[in-house]
């Protein structure tokens, strides 16, 4: 979330612990001084919601029925306030215009404002790291998570691979787990899991689609700005992108089948994860999405300090290709790796490329769909150097890749195909062999429409 707006998010959450919700909202909508309005726009997209200012007892009780019955169904990215453009010149673009990949903010000349079309808007965020007036924001999901939580329901945290690191250099994922654990989740999982899983399915794939160097496979794994851009400005090459999940939609849609009861709560340096889980073909996989920054906020409104706490251990699951996904061309490296041991007569095939940053992403799909490219593995990622460098990300990028790369390198599990407990979960839903990740029926929860 924005600096601006972090202290007003973190009382929010304080009150809300300690039952003082409705006079904190109260103080605050009080101040002669605020734009009622504007501030109620803004503790509403903080609360995870949309709720407009009438009144302050009306905006109040509406807010938290709002909480208590909450709905996913609603725009995620919300200008907030007019902005003056003052970060255009001459004419040009506006910062939030340059950022958005899809061209969905447009620029009122009569008003002199930018405006938000809902129908290309979808929802990545990448506006809301560049305005330069505080104008967009993102809504903010923990507290309906945390309504759950005092109603003691089951509340998993599934964490992205780029986690390692993220909250100090000596902050183990057993330091995590016990994290989550304090401030009201039954328990933390590892998305990088169910990434290995998906790292089986994909080369069974390019097994069965990529017979010459001149076959090409587009994975859709992880990136929900990169399947944005092939499914809305690149529409001819969508017949080679795998119908996989991502590892998130992944770990929700396992998670569910082994523990129906349960709510999932993706947690990563994405926005734009906030916008995938509504989407129509993977409703009900993932209920909420935190980031990074958004959970550091709540560690430090709760006293939790990861780095103090007795580490929670569980088995080794996750393998190091899994824990790859974090970074650029760690898709590609597990894949590759998977192909080689399972289908040793393709290993000298697979070509990969890899391309991050919404610049080279569509630069890259630009000469797939003229045929100007020499690989038949393709992977992209939005940000520049992949999810560790999401914009909600805690650490530098450099860092980040630093981090993900130890953890991965410093996995028991280092190929997923030799994780048992990854074979013991798949025969629970039904997949036995590596020949079941050809029977699409059985491989269903790990599909998508497109």
């Amino acid at each position: 979330m924005i600096d601006k707006y972090t202290e007003l998010f973190k009382s929010l959450v304080d009150s809300y612990y300690s039952d003082t919700f409705d006079s904190f909202v109260y103080h605050v909508l009080s101040d002669d001084s605020v734009n009622k309005e504007e501030l109620a726009k803004v503790i509403s997209s903080l609360c995870g919601t949309n709720i407009k200012f009438t009144t302050i007892d009306e905006f109040t009780d509406a807010l938290k029925k709002a909480i208590k019955n909450y709905n996913p169904d609603i725009k995620l990215v919300e200008k907030i306030k007019d902005c003056s453009t003052k970060c255009t010149n001459d004419g040009e673009e506006t910062a939030c215009q340059k950022s958005c990949p899809f061209d969905a903010i447009l620029l009122d000349k009569q008003k002199q404002n930018t405006y938000i079309d809902a129908d290309l808007c979808t929802d990545c965020g990448k506006c809301v790291e560049v305005c330069p007036s505080d104008s967009l924001l993102d809504k903010t999901e923990f507290l309906p998570i945390l309504e759950l939580m005092k109603n003691n329901k089951t509340v998993i945290a599934a964490v992205a691979p780029a986690i390692a690191g993220q909250f100090g250099e000596n902050v183990t994922l057993d330091k995590l787990r016990a994290a989550f654990k304090k401030i009201g989740f039954s328990d933390m999982v590892e998305v990088a899991f169910f990434a290995d899983m998906l790292t089986l399915k994909e080369a069974v794939e390019f097994d069965e689609h990529v017979n010459s160097k001149d076959d090409l496979l587009i994975t859709s794994c992880c990136c929900p700005i990169w399947v944005g851009m092939v499914k809305r400005a690149y529409k001819d090459l969508v017949k080679y992108v795998s119908p996989s999940v991502s590892p998130m939609i992944a770990s929700g849609r396992v998670i569910k089948e082994l523990n129906p009861d349960c709510k999932v709560v993706f947690v990563g340096p994405c926005i734009a994860k906030k916008a995938e889980i509504k989407q129509k073909d993977l409703l009900g996989a993932i209920d909420f999405v935190l980031t990074f920054q958004e959970l550091k906020d709540i560690f430090d409104t709760l006293n939790v300090y990861p780095e103090e706490l007795t580490p929670e251990p569980t088995k080794s699951y996750a393998s190091r290709e899994g824990r790859l996904y974090a970074r650029a061309g760690g898709v590609s490296t597990a894949v590759n790796e998977a192909v080689a041991q399972l289908f040793p007569n393709k290993k000298n095939l697979f070509k990969s490329l890899h391309v991050d940053g919404v610049k080279d992403c569509k630069a890259i799909l630009e000469k797939a769909q003229n045929g100007e490219m020499k690989a038949n593995f393709l992977e992209g990622m939005g940000c520049v150097g992949g999810c560790v460098g999401g914009p909600k990300a805690i650490i530098p990028i450099d860092k980040g890749t630093f981090h993900a790369n130890r953890t991965a390198e410093n996995s028991e599990i280092k190929i997923s195909l030799n994780s048992s407990c990854m074979k013991d979960i798949l025969a629970k839903i039904g997949i036995n062999s590596e020949e079941d990740f050809k029977d699409h029926h059985k491989v269903e929860i790990f599909e998508r429409e497109f």
